[in-house]
């Protein structure tokens, strides 16, 4: 199967579980009469307006597309509806309001923001109640028991684990003859932290070789600093995990400087929304689940972009994918529990997720990791403010961080 049917097949797939399961409860000689189906409710506390409403936006109007298209299946067992609470910026208190009120309302799975530090509120509250707490694009690996111990085994994330996404970008690296690397690591997440610690274990398991290493935090005003020592630091690509105001900080820094060494940066640096025109970002790359510029190599990916500009969405990166391939996981979840909507019995089937084909790739988890990872990663390159897809890559190996 080509990765241009896979969305159409895996429809399919769906559609006809449905149809057996119909057929099985009918009696001796004939068939069941058609039931009503079930309604799941998912309360979907997101940051509208604040650091991570570039990456919750698209990922909530993504879902909302699948949801349609999954409420329409003439064979369907379950219709979905989506019940919002904006958390105001990920004000603690306000996302803790947040769940509540979503939980109250009735929602029988709770989604989150893109960040584990600011969905920690609102995934406590919901794992509290046993129910499943998805978030369509964290990407650590403190989605489930590591950070929310015994309850959080109901945690699940369908972003990228930092660990692979770190892997993938060494990978890259290697592949392209950068055998020489600085990294700068922003320390405000965890995410940010890992995914550099993920490539520099990867990338010298490969035999490349770390020149210099420096550190920067959003907020701090020290991003010059750092440019300032990569700077005087000769290797062959600069490696860091950013976004925020500290990106074009980093990039534009080193540019001014005269330094046009390639700048490799994670997910966490997609889209051109950040670019400047003085100077134009120039010779960077980053990896991400789909490119979001017209040349994503997947038809139904390039498809589904299309729909969302249809419906007005601003689609600023291919963090919008994790919307709609967390509707698709947990309607997978909810066919292979045989229907039940209990966060337990969901969360058994999605650790047993083994490269199930979604929008764009195929993912997988474990007992043990309960973001995603397997995916097959675009590569783009920003070049004059202009980005298009330069490569694919997926990581061999996860490594193990501390």
């Amino acid at each position: 199967m080509t990765r241009t049917t896979r969305w159409g097949a895996l429809g399919a797939l769906l559609a006809g579980a449905a149809a057996l399961a119909v057929l099985a409860v009918g009696t001796s000689g004939g068939f069941a009469a058609p039931t009503a189906k079930k309604k799941v409710i998912i309360g979907w506390a997101f940051d509208s307006s604040g650091n991570m409403a570039p990456f919750d936006n698209p990922a909530l109007a993504a879902a909302r597309i699948r949801i349609k298209q999954i409420n329409a299946e003439k064979n369907g067992t379950v219709t979905f509806e989506i019940k919002t609470c904006d958390t105001q910026q990920n004000d603690g208190a306000k996302a803790k309001a947040c769940a509540l009120s979503l939980l109250d309302a009735g929602a029988n799975i709770i989604f989150t923001t893109c960040d584990v530090d600011y969905a920690t509120p609102v995934v406590t509250e919901a794992i509290n109640r046993g129910k499943l707490a998805i978030a369509p694009c964290i990407g650590t690996d403190q989605m489930g028991p590591k950070r929310f111990g015994a309850k959080g085994k109901l945690a699940f994330s369908f972003g990228n684990v930092a660990q692979d996404e770190g892997s993938a970008m060494a990978q890259y690296a290697w592949s392209r003859g950068w055998k020489t690397a600085n990294t700068a690591t922003n320390t405000l997440l965890v995410y940010f932290k890992n995914v550099v610690q993920a490539f520099e274990k990867r990338f010298k398991q490969l035999g490349g070789k770390i020149v210099s290493r420096e550190s920067y935090a959003t907020g701090q005003s020290n991003v010059g600093t750092a440019v300032t020592h990569l700077n005087s630091s000769k290797a062959a690509v600069n490696v860091t995990s950013t976004a925020f105001g500290e990106l074009p900080a980093f990039v534009n820094g080193l540019r001014s400087l005269h330094n046009n060494t390639p700048i490799l940066n994670s997910w966490a640096g997609d889209g051109t929304y950040w670019t400047t025109n003085n100077p134009k970002v120039t010779n960077y790359y980053f990896v991400t689940y789909a490119s979001v510029f017209g040349d994503d190599p997947d038809k139904a990916v390039r498809k589904m972009i299309a729909d969302l500009k249809k419906a007005g969405a601003q689609v600023g990166t291919g963090g919008f994918l994790g919307g709609v391939d967390a509707i698709d996981g947990v309607y997978i979840a909810i066919k292979r529990a045989h229907g039940s909507l209990n966060g337990t019995a969901l969360a058994n089937q999605l650790v047993k997720f083994k490269h199930v084909p979604v929008l764009g790739s195929r993912i997988s988890f474990s007992p043990t990791q309960h973001t995603v990872f397997g995916r097959q990663y675009r590569v783009l390159k920003i070049q004059d403010n202009k980005a298009k897809v330069v490569g694919k890559v997926t990581a061999k190996v996860v490594p193990k961080l501390p």
